[in-house]
């Protein structure tokens, strides 16, 4: 039989586990602030979405596939896309600290009742998603999803997270950032779209991969109309300025 090792050799055992997962922690935290303060001030030339939509491509051989963004300043975009944006997914954006207490609340309600879960992401939560993690759902990626969440809200500000949000958000298959996504939807650049094609923009948001900008269903359609009524009802971009 062999020999089982004796509590003095266990302890030590435990000890050198529990030193290499702090200093695995330490490494982690030290990288993740370094990252987060230098994505402050420099454009994000890639997110781990696109890495991941870059992989899948190379992987399942698809040969056609490009994908395609571009950073723009948010001073070069159309005032009208933040304020379509927050209106169609963060109206509390200005004011929270990066969760929407009272949405996460409701949520789990209607979940509780038996109707389906429907999401409660800030534009804060989905920028870190963006940027940072992997597709899927489970309790690690949200746990990891929210650290990142509380340090962009410590370390940005609201206009960067806008701004990085709208230069990674996938608006179509492939096409991420609203600089790709007015070029190829409409031809122009993004300082001039106007407030119904802002609007197109953001209805897809919850789903770009089912939903169409260039050829919208009716519920597409109706979202983007409910969009510019609820971006007017909020102040329009004077809305973002408070």
């Amino acid at each position: 039989m062999p020999r089982r090792k004796s509590p003095a050799v266990r302890v030590r055992w435990y000890r050198r586990l529990l030193r290499w997962v702090l200093v695995v922690a330490g490494v982690f935290v030290v990288g993740s602030i370094l990252t987060v303060l230098l994505l402050r001030v420099v454009p994000v030339p890639y997110s781990a979405f696109m890495l991941q939509r870059q992989w899948q491509a190379w992987s399942a051989g698809e040969k056609g596939f490009t994908l395609r963004q571009r950073w723009v300043p948010i001073a070069q975009v159309s005032r009208e896309l933040p304020i379509a944006l927050v209106a169609a997914e963060d109206q509390k954006f200005p004011d929270h600290h990066g969760f929407d207490v009272e949405a996460i609340r409701e949520a789990i309600e209607d979940a509780e009742d038996g109707e389906r879960m429907r999401g409660a992401s800030t534009i804060t939560q989905q920028t870190a998603k963006n940027l940072f993690l992997w597709n899927g759902r489970s309790f690690v990626r949200k746990g990891v999803e929210a650290y990142y969440t509380v340090l962009l809200e410590l370390l940005w500000s609201k206009q960067r997270i806008l701004e990085v949000y709208l230069n990674v958000a996938e608006f179509g298959d492939g096409i991420y950032g609203v600089a790709a996504a007015s070029q190829h939807f409409f031809h122009k650049t993004p300082g001039a779209l106007t407030a119904r094609e802002s609007a197109l923009l953001a209805a897809v948001l919850p789903n770009p991969k089912r939903f169409r900008v260039d050829r919208p269903s009716a519920y597409v359609l109706r979202r983007a109309a409910w969009i510019e009524r609820q971006a007017r009802q909020l102040g329009g971009a004077a809305y973002l300025r408070q």
